[in-house]
């Protein structure tokens, strides 16, 4: 795959910030994101409109969804898990208008890793209290500590790395398809892939979507609970 130089960079104590792309596109999501929750929300009527419609059934198919999985303590994360649910589902698709997934970039997925690691940790302390959470680094034996916090640790990676591993391997196929056809002619690469952008961008990148998502609650549930 093609290396593509940062569109800016800056330092920070010395460190380099790289500003590519993906994260330009990422800051463009969130602000369309913005915009749209801002303008679904600005009136709300007890006789809803087309898009109030929309609205209120994915906030109640999400409601549902974290009920099921983590029980109606939790209803509280709706918002939370509602969010990732439309954020990672829309870098994901991005491939679908010409533009590189920013989950393609590893340090998009492991932020995204590291705010799910946070949250996990925060829940059960609030859940548990500071002195049990710590506590139960040593369960169910003290010999099990090391493991444990090597465990507790591995979740912002495992999730990150499998996020980015999927979406990356699925744009270097679809890229590697389109260089092919294009040294056949340019009009067999206007409709031949598009089967490989039905499957990797919007199939494999729902399941993803769906893998990160259901992760994300069974470790908020099983941390706070052990």
């Amino acid at each position: 795959m093609e290396e593509v130089a940062p569109l800016y960079t800056f330092y920070i104590g010395g460190f380099p910030v790289l500003i590519t792309l993906e994260i330009v596109t990422q800051w463009g999501i969130i602000l369309f994101l913005t915009v749209l929750g801002m303008f679904m929300t600005k009136k709300i009527e007890p006789l809803p409109d087309k898009m109030q419609n929309i609205s209120e059934v994915f906030v109640e198919t999400v409601s549902k969804l974290v009920e099921e999985n983590m029980g109606e303590e939790y209803l509280g994360f709706v918002p939370f898990i509602g969010t990732v649910i439309i954020y990672v589902l829309i870098m994901n698709l991005t491939g679908l208008i010409g533009i590189k997934p920013p989950t393609q970039n590893i340090s998009i997925t492991l932020s995204l890793g590291i705010i799910t690691f946070f949250i996990v940790q925060a829940t059960a302390i609030k859940k548990v209290g500071i002195f049990h959470y710590f506590l139960g680094y040593g369960k169910p034996f003290a010999a099990m500590l090391p493991l444990n916090i090597v465990e507790r640790f591995m979740l912002p990676v495992s999730l990150s790395l499998r996020l980015f591993g999927n979406i990356t391997a699925g744009t270097v196929i679809v890229e590697l398809v389109y260089q092919a056809l294009n040294s056949i002619g340019f009009v067999a690469a206007l409709g031949l892939p598009i089967a490989l952008h039905f499957y990797f961008d919007i199939f494999d990148g729902a399941i993803q979507v769906a893998i990160f998502t259901m992760l994300t609650m069974i470790n908020i549930k099983l941390i706070s609970e052990h």
